[in-house]
């Protein structure tokens, strides 16, 4: 409105000065067209190497990767690698401030530019006597009146572009289709134990481009190529409050099984059921509810005890905690911490031992109190004491739930209720353990691998009978 009033006055006041300055309004456009794809551009360049320093430097400085830099990187490689990429941003941050500083000037000059026009033109016609020295002068401030705000207005696109650079990354990701989406009309499972079944499940890891970005992985485009099946028409039911294990060599495929029970992916073909309902058919707050699962890598967030057990139950209580943690065999060391509960354990849990952050774990598996329970190598990298000490609270955690559990180690697991054996994504074999050995198949291979004597390794031998072990250090049924 103000502009229009403006401009109404200027052409009653003269017309031929008010049309020949707007004649300029052409050359302020094109400052903001020209400079304006420019810091676009550059706003793009330097968010993605923002991004990819800030990856670097969350992988070099956490506690796992600045370990390995420490034991195998080259300190002056690693320099010259976070130097260049520094060094890189700053280069483009230079570009990007000169470029909006020549914008800012290009627009004074045309505003300038057209004010020198109208006392030019404006100081002519008042010589000739056809308009008033007074009227040059009046439409010189409102020449200014009129072009300040389109100058201000101009100026407001690089806050823009800088904005909308920042949504553009962000909306890369939330336009990306979700793998796993949650269904419509979720539903409910019965009370009490609950089976678990695989009906043929086939399933392969969704190619790069389904999952990621090029932008976020500093490639130029991602391959397009599906991965090959992990899992090739598995079928096999965990009967309800029973104890089941899954071995098998190495890639076999058994942890990625185990993923499919809570639905972190979804099946290719097939269906895995809980209860007798399709994952695919339960809401995501019932598969947190229902499945619990403890991983061999035992991650816990640079947080609190506390936090880190919350997680499984925001509205647990310390009575609750506590509970948990005797139930889990860790009180005592939360007991012995500086703060207790509210003690922070580190980056990954890094000032706990693998024990004691296992421990934890369950203790978090415990507080949700999941019917179905998974345990994914729980065990793997302890010593025997800490074994020891996990395998009895995870005794206390397996205690009337359907169970799975993936082992390594086959003496952790002979008196499961029913061993099946993965190798290269099919099920071979199922049974109970002296069933499995007097097959002489899969199982009795693997178990022969790891029981032989060193020097029948690699040839024909007999099944020798299991080293002995304490009864806390092998998984029983409650």
């Amino acid at each position: 409105m103000p502009v229009a009033v403006t401009l109404t006055v200027m052409f009653r006041l003269s017309w031929q000065i008010t049309a020949a300055a707007l004649l300029l309004l052409p050359l302020f456009l094109l400052p903001a067209r020209v400079m304006g794809g420019r810091l676009t551009a550059l706003m793009r360049q330097t968010a993605a190497c923002h991004s990819s320093l800030t990856a670097l430097m969350t992988e070099r400085f956490s506690a796992p990767g600045a370990g390995l830099v420490k034991l195998f990187a080259d300190p002056e490689a690693e320099s010259t690698g976070f130097t260049a990429r520094a060094t890189r941003i700053k280069e483009l941050e230079v570009r990007s401030t000169v470029s909006q500083f020549l914008f800012v000037i290009a627009l004074a000059l045309v505003s300038a530019l057209a004010v020198a026009l109208v006392y030019g033109l404006g100081g002519y016609l008042a010589v000739t006597g056809t308009i008033r020295a007074g009227t040059v002068v009046t439409l010189a401030l409102l020449l200014r009146e009129l072009y300040d705000p389109l100058t201000r207005l101009a100026g407001t696109r690089l806050d823009l572009i800088t904005a909308l650079v920042g949504f553009e990354r962000i909306l890369e990701v939330l336009d990306l289709p979700p793998l796993v989406t949650e269904p419509a009309h979720p539903k409910q499972l019965p009370a009490g134990p609950l089976p678990v079944e695989f009906d043929e499940v086939t399933f392969a890891y969704p190619a790069p481009d389904q999952v990621s970005l090029a932008s976020l992985e500093d490639a130029a485009t991602l391959d397009t190529r599906g991965g090959e099946d992990v899992l090739r028409k598995v079928s096999f039911r965990i009967e309800p409050g029973t104890l089941t294990a899954l071995v098998g060599p190495s890639g076999a495929g058994k942890s990625t099984l185990a993923t499919l029970i809570p639905r972190l992916y979804d099946t290719d073909h097939g269906s895995v059921r809980i209860g007798g309902a399709d994952v695919r058919d339960l809401s995501f707050a019932t598969l947190r509810r229902t499945v619990g699962m403890v991983t061999q890598d035992s991650h816990l967030f640079h947080d609190t005890v506390r936090a880190n057990l919350t997680l499984a139950d925001p509205e647990a209580t310390d009575e609750d905690l506590w509970h948990a943690l005797r139930r889990a065999r860790v009180d005592g060391l939360v007991r012995s911490l500086p703060e207790g509960l509210d003690t922070v354990v580190g980056e990954r849990g890094h000032r706990l031992s693998g024990g004691e952050r296992q421990r934890l774990t369950i203790a978090r598996v415990l507080l949700a109190r999941p019917r179905v329970v998974i345990l994914d190598e729980a065990t793997a990298h302890l010593d025997a004491h800490a074994e020891a000490a996990v395998q009895e609270a995870l005794t206390e955690a397996l205690q009337g739930r359907t169970a799975l559990v993936i082992a390594h180690r086959l003496a952790t697991v002979r008196a499961a209720d029913r061993i099946l054996v993965l190798e290269a994504g099919e099920l071979v074999e199922s049974g109970t353990h002296d069933a499995l050995l007097a097959a002489d198949g899969a199982y009795a291979r693997l178990y022969r691998t790891q029981f032989a004597e060193p020097a029948d390794i690699g040839g024909a031998v007999s099944v020798p009978a299991p080293p002995h072990r304490t009864p806390d250090a092998a998984l029983t049924r409650p």
